[in-house]
């Protein structure tokens, strides 16, 4: 059914000035002038067929016509206004779901993330950890942290880090006269691969100039986070993702032995759909995050 609703401004103009007996405190609520509202008022009764004010030289009051129509209207404003604020604050707060890797989350998200809680107390940030790629339109996901190239087909990807490559070990396998000292001592240590990037030693020998190491051998495992914790427990030797193994470094978990560090193509991305950004929580989390991004990102 059509509805003949008389226009939204006339009955803004109305509420305000029936509110405040006062066609001048209307206009400044409303941020208009006076004569705007006026003629919103006298376009209103217009439409209506009915005088809504009755107007004297210096004082302005409700006909009965006003006076009956004034409550509706009121509530209709009032109704409206919850359900804006009710809209705002889901969209302000609820539940932010963000997907990233597990050694991601672990060693660099979320101790920083206090930093958007914080800042941010209204919203209950969810960490979903997974190696798949997600489907933004299909999973209750909002925002995600990947590693790779920055090339999601259909996604919004900012670069928030790059990222180093160099092998990491416990402290106790540098130590003695049988210690790893130098490169190519590699070939006395058992080397600790991540399934994920089953070419890194390779990679990392070749741009380290050693040679004569099978970079096959050793102990494979599914996760970064297990392969790092192995290197701690002394089972052999590492190759971390400085981003990822820095609180290790730093806390004396985990040694570098060598100085040279591979740069990669690869970095850390936020990504998200295009359109997500237009949600406040979306866009808190984004800013936040972005906020820590490397200022310059280096070329690999």
């Amino acid at each position: 059914m059509k509805r003949t609703l008389p226009p939204l401004n006339g009955l803004r103009a109305f509420e305000a000035a029936a509110r405040h007996m006062s066609f001048t405190d209307a206009a400044d609520e409303l941020s208009v002038t006076q004569a705007a509202i006026s003629h919103q008022v006298r376009g209103l009764e217009q439409r209506l067929g009915l005088k809504l004010f009755v107007r004297r030289n210096r004082s302005l009051l409700l006909s009965e016509a006003g006076q009956a129509y004034l409550p509706a209207v009121r509530a209709a404003f009032d109704q409206l206004n919850e359900a804006t604020e009710k809209l705002l604050q889901k969209d302000r707060g609820g539940h932010l779901t963000v997907t990233t890797t597990a050694s991601f989350a672990m060693k660099w998200l979320v101790p920083r993330l206090g930093g958007f809680q914080r800042t941010n107390p209204e919203v209950d940030v969810r960490v979903s950890t997974s190696t798949d790629l997600v489907d933004f339109a299909r999973e209750d996901v909002d925002i995600g942290i990947r590693y790779g190239r920055g090339h999601w087909p259909s996604l919004s990807a900012e670069r928030l880090l790059t990222e180093d490559v160099m092998p990491v070990c416990a402290p106790s396998l540098v130590k003695g006269p049988n210690g790893l000292k130098k490169p190519a001592d590699l070939k006395n240590f058992t080397l600790l691969h991540i399934g994920n990037f089953p070419d890194d030693w390779q990679i990392w020998l070749t741009a380290a100039g050693v040679k004569g190491i099978d970079a096959s051998r050793g102990v494979s495992f599914d996760f970064s986070l297990a392969a790092y914790q192995a290197a701690m427990d002394g089972l052999g030797v590492a190759l971390g993702r400085h981003k990822l193994v820095a609180p290790d470094l730093e806390a004396g978990r985990l040694v570098a032995p060598f100085d040279f560090k591979m740069s990669t193509e690869l970095a850390y991305y936020v990504v998200y759909p295009p359109e997500a950004i237009r949600r406040r929580k979306i866009k808190a989390f984004r800013d936040w995050v972005m906020s820590l991004a490397e200022v310059a990102p280096r070329q690999p």
